[in-house]
């Protein structure tokens, strides 16, 4: 088995996810978002790359069954609901609706991902939840690639640390796992933050503009680690909660 990260700067190519097993990464801050929609109930939440393709879907619904959510450049966009911000994501805004979501970073990221066998969308707060996820994926074989959505096609730091302790994850205690050099990396930049994530707040650039702009909280809640007990999956164009398995037996 063979992991590999991809660090946020190359674009993805169909070979880099091809009957794979996917984990887009962006903690900072779409994946923790999604999670909060979903841990409050939002029916799912249906990423789109650009503003205008998210508002003419949007005609599709009932307009009480949606929610318009997404940014650009960190603030809300103009018209919509929702920003990008987790505090948002309440039980009464989103309980039971649709989310159509853009973003800057993490919904083009998700769109690249066609081809996989399984696509997760990951960051600080579901991390344990979206290693076992790919671990019980991987059981039956396949390769993983961890995906990191970045910044503006630039590394963010916080993601390669999360793509760092996924890494470690996955990989733990399992025989004949060979690592890319972009996993390598990663492993390698999660070593001085695994006593404590929150310290990635003083050292990722994303992470300081967003506290400058005022979303220091927003920061804040993008590492609370684990603060989610089940990953977000990505099929058939829409993020939900990974089903859980055994109920019922």
């Amino acid at each position: 088995m063979r992991i590999d990260v991809l660090l946020g700067e190359a674009q993805v190519a169909a070979a880099d996810v091809a009957d794979r097993v996917v984990v887009v990464i962006d903690v900072l801050r779409a994946a923790t978002t999604v999670a909060a929609a979903l841990d409050a109930g939002a029916r799912a939440v249906i990423p789109f790359e650009t503003v205008d393709e998210t508002a003419s879907r949007a005609k599709a619904y009932v307009r009480g069954e949606v929610q318009l959510a997404g940014e650009r450049r960190m603030v809300k966009i103009d018209g919509f609901d929702l920003g990008n911000s987790p505090t948002e994501y309440t039980t009464a805004s989103v309980e039971g609706r649709t989310i159509l979501y853009t973003t800057t970073n993490g919904t083009m990221a998700l769109a690249a991902t066609h081809g996989a066998r399984v696509c997760y969308f990951a960051a600080f707060v579901n991390a344990a939840a979206t290693v076992a996820s790919v671990r019980s994926a991987i059981m039956v074989g396949g390769d993983v690639t961890i995906i990191c959505a970045g910044h503006e096609r630039h590394v963010a730091l916080e993601d390669v640390v999360c793509a760092g302790r996924l890494v470690r994850g996955i990989s733990a205690e399992l025989p004949g796992v060979t690592r890319g050099d972009g996993a390598r990396v990663a492993e390698m930049a999660e070593r001085p933050f695994i006593g404590g994530i929150a310290s990635v707040a003083l050292e990722a650039d994303h992470a300081k503009s967003l506290i400058a702009a005022g979303f220091g909280r927003d920061v804040e809640l993008c590492l609370a680690l684990d603060r989610y007990n089940r990953a977000v999956r990505y099929h058939d164009r829409q993020l939900q909660l990974e089903p859980v398995t055994g109920a019922g037996d």
